[in-house]
């Protein structure tokens, strides 16, 4: 896929995710982009890797770069122009050759996001978890990033005045189990601090969607206050360590939108540590394995597999990406 094709093709998912800004933005660079431009440009579209949304991702390295001269107030017009709404095309070429240091620095690095709307599926799984095995939880993230996930039990899932409320729009029945958290920890390739990477993680949040900026903001606030865990690793042997020894409680595996990314290798790993964590389990010790990632249908499946003596399935259905809706519907596989 070429650069610019790249671009468009971010530009269709932006749309169908629900941020027309950010959209625009991939189209305006797709249709402006010029190595006369400067060094940025030229840069940008001789790419040495793979640009495309499952590999470098380069559209929206480029777009969390604007975003943080916008919020950083480093780019008034700029600023002003997303506010606006509208960010001519002669806009995006003075930025470009204005902030070069600024956007190289961005496109170093592949977006980081934690988005935190994805943690409604995940308190109504561990509802359900609840009721089939009711021992505390202990939670072990992959992919965790900043670990504002792992917070998931102290977010609300329904409107509220206070803290960080999850209102996707609910097909089915939410589930009423209760549960408790024993423990949380994580795992990330590059663990972001929730004090030290705020603007990063914002910087990737698109800027025209104000529900999910709050909703970012609101669980940034609360993990500076107590931050989880979340440990610098690969992902397989992380969880080989981790589920060496049982922990007294239920111990709940879980990853949203991350398992794509890992290595052949990482979920080779990731699978027989849990495969072999689940032959030693018992009604008193269970492990649960809980996914919500992409297998080519509407949105993400979310799918629960509990090991407490023996191993059952669930397919407990389907979430948006972003978190916006939640199709719940379990059914035993």
């Amino acid at each position: 896929m070429t650069v610019r094709a790249a671009f468009l093709d971010q530009a269709r998912s932006c749309h169908q995710l629900g941020s027309p800004l950010t959209a625009a933005l991939c189209e305006g660079f797709a249709r402006i982009l010029d190595p006369a431009q400067g060094q940025v440009a030229e840069q940008i579209l001789n790419w040495p890797g793979d640009p495309r949304s499952r590999a470098d991702s380069l559209p929206l390295r480029l777009c969390g770069a604007l975003h943080a001269l916008v919020l950083t107030g480093a780019d008034a017009p700029l600023a002003q122009a997303y506010q606006d709404r509208d960010v001519p095309d002669a806009m995006l070429i003075r930025v470009l050759q204005d902030h070069p240091d600024h956007i190289q620095h961005w496109l170093t690095s592949p977006p980081q996001t934690n988005e935190v709307a994805r943690s409604a599926p995940l308190i109504a799984a561990a509802r359900f978890l609840a009721t089939l095995a009711p021992q505390p939880l202990h939670l072990r993230e992959l992919g965790a990033s900043a670990g504002l996930n792992l917070n998931f039990d102290k977010y609300h899932l329904g409107p509220s005045e206070a803290g960080v409320s999850l209102t996707p729009e609910w097909q089915g029945d939410v589930p009423e189990g209760r549960f408790t958290v024993a423990s949380r920890r994580g795992v990330d390739l590059n663990p972001l601090d929730p004090e030290r990477d705020g603007l990063r993680l914002t910087a990737y949040c698109w800027a025209d969607q104000t529900a999910r900026m709050a909703r970012l903001q609101a669980a940034l606030d609360l993990a500076r206050q107590d931050p989880p865990r979340v440990d610098r690793g690969d992902a397989g042997q992380w969880l080989t360590a981790q589920l060496r020894t049982p922990a007294r409680g239920t111990v709940l595996v879980f990853h949203t939108v991350a398992a794509q990314y890992f290595p052949s290798a990482t979920g080779a790993a990731c699978a027989a540590a849990l495969t072999m964590a689940g032959a030693r389990t018992s009604p008193e010790r269970p492990l649960a394995h809980l996914q919500m990632e992409a297998d080519g249908g509407d949105g993400a499946a979310l799918t629960l597999t509990l090991w407490d003596g023996r191993r059952r399935d669930w397919s407990l259905g389907r979430a948006d990406f972003h978190g916006r809706w939640v199709r719940w519907s379990p059914m035993a596989i």
